[in-house]
């Protein structure tokens, strides 16, 4: 039994490591892929690519789905994938992708705050106070990359704590009306319901069709590949199999791990970040254990 519970232990630790660099690689990605893309066009044929990717999951269960549930189906793809995804590129014209990355670890403070206050969720006073203690870190980050001089805050971090609020709202409403429903054909199917914006979207709003016979279009096109398939559609089942072989707990542990990964992607990649940040990283991380804290 001891080994059979080592082993179980093993596969989880390799699992979460693996995930937490998918997803910590993820913002890398998404700064390569704006070298030749636009913000918009990198978040919708990232959506449309993973789509693809999902579609041998999508197609056996889409007709099995409640209709009555197809309409929050709908806007999780749209607020927990479509827009975040538009939000992360958009903040990534601008921001470093380290930074971007540890502010994306105040997903877990969201979802609490969105079901403390519209689902009526009990907290404990030690998670309030982690949340106070995320924000406070994110605003650390904002003004220290500044050097606290207001007048050169870079503001786009709020695509980036907008982005974290729609995940934060679409964990809440998959909580609360799609708990039937298994999470592999949640995405598939939120994908498949939002597919037509990402293609519409792309093919009549953006310069995507012009940019085809560029010269850096396919390497463009591999990093935003690599970013749907391996970070969108992969990282799911990973994650998947994370929460059945350890707990829901410790699969919510990669939160920790991925700014690490995304702060080294950056520094590998040249970015610096001064003093005042690295504290504002510390300050985010301790009020997102906090929040999370059982």
């Amino acid at each position: 039994m001891s080994n059979e519970h080592s082993s179980t232990g093993l596969i989880s630790w390799v699992l979460l490591i693996v995930l937490a660099l998918v997803w910590g690689s993820s913002f890398i990605l998404i700064k390569k892929s704006l070298l030749t893309f636009s913000a918009g066009e990198v978040g919708t044929l990232r959506m449309f690519i993973a789509f693809l990717g999902l579609l041998p999951f999508s197609l056996p269960v889409i007709r099995k789905v409640e209709r009555s549930k197809l309409p929050v189906l709908f806007v999780v793809g749209l607020v927990g994938s479509l827009l975040p995804a538009i939000l992360f590129a958009i903040a990534q014209t601008q921001l470093e992708s380290a930074i971007t990355g540890v502010i994306n670890a105040m997903t877990p403070v969201f979802v609490l705050l969105i079901g403390l206050v519209f689902f009526h969720h009990k907290i404990k006073t030690i998670n309030i106070i982690g949340i106070a203690i995320g924000f406070v870190g994110c605003t650390f980050i904002m003004l220290g990359g500044a050097y606290f001089d207001l007048s050169g805050v870079n503001l786009y971090a709020l695509f980036v704590i907008a982005a974290t609020v729609m995940y934060g709202t679409s964990v809440n409403l998959i909580k609360h009306f799609l708990t039937d429903i298994r999470s592999l054909h949640i995405t598939a199917v939120s994908f498949t319901l939002v597919s037509p914006i990402s293609l519409g979207y792309l093919l009549f709003a953006t310069d995507f069709l012009n940019k085809i016979e560029s010269p850096a279009f396919l390497s463009g096109l591999a990093y935003v590949t690599t970013l749907a398939l391996i970070g969108t559609a992969m990282a799911l089942v990973i994650f998947n199999k994370l929460v059945k072989t350890a707990s829901p707990i410790f699969a919510s542990s990669v939160t920790y791990v991925i700014p690490i990964v995304a702060i080294g992607w950056g520094l590998v990649d040249g970015e610096v970040l001064n003093i005042y940040q690295l504290i504002g990283i510390g300050i985010v991380l301790v009020g997102v254990y906090l929040a999370n804290k059982k």
